[in-house]
């Protein structure tokens, strides 16, 4: 063979190789897929996160509702109020509410702050001194507000002066005459809620601001324990699941290993797991290719044992013939010749009949797996083939006796390997029945299985050896048959041929306990 060309052998495999590499690159493997299923649920879960969002911007829009009407109240009430009064209802609402109050006169300037006139009612965090799980939980604020694409608020700064052009809801609500609310954020990502309101009839203006840290502490209590959960709960199914592929992965793994020995030629040195133990689909899996691996083991030897019995059985008449033809030149008497010839004739015949006995054998499994079974009335096919050896005198003066029991003895099979077993049957009775002694056939369907039974009257076989008849090659021939004219082939290819129609061939003694060999035949009977 040149360099450039290629086995076809060197193709297959390259083009398997190339078939796994593109297999193996479009997938995961199957550790990788049991963790993404059982993780796809958890992913939904930690969604909530950001449904959290959307909770936080409710609670700020009911908290703007309560800010300005908080305001609007407080206006009201200070507008017909004293001076002294207004004061204090200013560091008693804030102090009761949490707010900061300002006083704005008509020219906007400053005159009364709650903080001014009391104790501040909150102060703002100072986020320089802030613990780990508090600058997680504003990492985890951005984070979110930057996936959901949350609009920007603007940073709360306290104004530098102290009139109400500093603070753009009072210019509004001056302006319009109707309360204003605005939102802001202070440092450590809590919302402020400012709200402007007129006050009375002659300019005075109300400043509230509020820290709504609850509502900021709701909601990362809220994210707290949700991501604590999904933690737990995502090692928890990691390592579940895990042990779930290692439970799935790693026997499979020993199976393709094994099946990859087997492919080597390896078998020998191969023990297909069994896995006993697990009464799943992997178990009956691991104990389906041990089976599979021993039904090859067991079809490598017996074709090994085959080609074996092949090379003797023809070795035999090979030298015969060689011996005869090697002879014939050197022989100058007549008869010594024409005795050498009918030799030479007879291995040439015995030859043929080995080979195609032979090649005959080996069909039998390839053909009865693509071949089509079709029904088939047995009773019908035993009767065309009695016919026909009588016509061509094949049952050398013997009589056969056909009789019929029970239902219709209809079988699905193949008609021509059917009728192959009738006839090696019949050939085996014939060859051992003495000459006056009639053969007898019968046929019985219980409507599971038809059973035929083709006994002679022969020597019969002994119990020891009823199971060796059906052995390629073995042939025990009555002393009166011409030595070569049976291959040794004819019960085992009709056992073959029974086995692969799911049925069976025995051999036993004759049921009334006379001498001769009855040989039985069951199939299962069509439904």
């Amino acid at each position: 063979m040149s360099e450039g060309a290629s086995s076809p052998a060197n193709e297959e495999t390259r083009s398997l190789s190339a078939g796994e590499k593109l297999s193996a690159g479009g997938r995961f493997s199957l550790t990788a897929r049991i963790l993404l299923v059982n993780m796809l649920p958890l992913a939904v879960l930690g969604g909530g996160l950001f449904y959290l969002d959307t909770y936080r911007t409710q609670l700020i829009n009911e908290r703007f509702k309560l800010a300005r009407i908080e305001a609007q109240i407080t206006a009201e009430a200070l507008a017909g109020a004293t001076r002294e009064r207004q004061e204090a209802l200013l560091v008693q609402i804030g102090k009761e509410q949490g707010m900061r109050m300002r006083m704005f006169d008509a020219e906007g300037l400053l005159w009364a702050d709650s903080f001014a006139l009391d104790e501040p009612s909150f102060t703002f965090d100072d986020i320089s001194d802030d613990t780990w799980d508090q600058q997680f939980a504003r990492w985890l604020d951005r984070t979110v507000d930057t996936i959901v694409s949350a609009e920007a608020v603007t940073d709360y700064v306290e104004p530098e002066g102290d009139t109400a052009d500093a603070w753009p809801e009072l210019v509004r609500a001056r302006e319009d005459g109707v309360s204003q609310i605005n939102l802001y954020d202070w440092q450590d990502g809590t919302p402020v809620i400012t709200a402007a309101a007129p006050v009375g009839l002659n300019g005075a203006t109300l400043l509230t601001v509020r820290n709504a840290v609850d509502i900021t502490a709701t909601v990362r209590a809220a994210r707290t324990t949700l991501v604590t959960a999904v933690l737990l709960v995502l090692f928890a199914s990691a390592l579940l699941s895990l042990y779930l592929a290692r439970t799935i992965v790693t026997p499979l793994r020993q199976l393709s290993n094994a099946a990859v020995k087997v492919r080597q030629g390896r078998e020998r040195e191969v023990e297909v797991p069994r896995l006993p133990e697990r009464a799943d689909e992997i178990g009956l899996l691991a104990r389906a290719v041990s089976d599979m691996t021993g039904a090859l083991r067991h079809r490598i030897d017996a074709v090994d044992s085959f080609a074996a019995d092949v090379a003797h059985e023809i070795k035999n008449p090979l030298a015969s013939l060689r011996s005869a033809i090697e002879s014939l030149p050197k022989v100058e008497d007549a008869d010594t010749r024409r005795e050498l010839e009918q030799i030479a004739t007879h291995d040439v015949r015995r030859i043929d009949r080995l080979v195609t006995e032979i090649s005959d054998a080996s069909r039998i499994d390839a053909e009865m797996s693509r071949a089509t079974l079709e029904p088939i009335d047995m009773a019908d096919l035993i009767r065309s083939i009695i016919g026909s050896r009588e016509y061509r005198a094949e049952n050398q003066g013997r009589q056969i006796e056909f009789q019929t029991r029970g239902f219709a003895a209809k079988v699905l099979g193949v008609g021509p390997r059917l009728e192959r077993v009738v006839e090696n049957l019949l050939d085996n009775a014939v060859s051992f029945s003495p000459p006056a002694a009639p053969i007898q056939v019968s046929i019985d369907n219980d409507g599971s299985c038809v059973t035929v039974l083709v006994c002679d009257a022969g020597p019969g076989i002994p119990e020891d050896s009823r199971e060796k008849v059906f052995h390629r090659f073995h042939s025990v021939r009555p002393e009166r048959e011409d030595f070569g004219n049976h291959s040794g082939l004819g019960l085992a290819i009709a056992r073959a041929i029974a086995e692969a129609h799911d049925g069976s061939l025995v051999a036993e003694g004759r049921p009334d306990g006379s001498r001769g060999a009855c040989l039985r035949l069951m199939l299962p009977a069509a439904k």
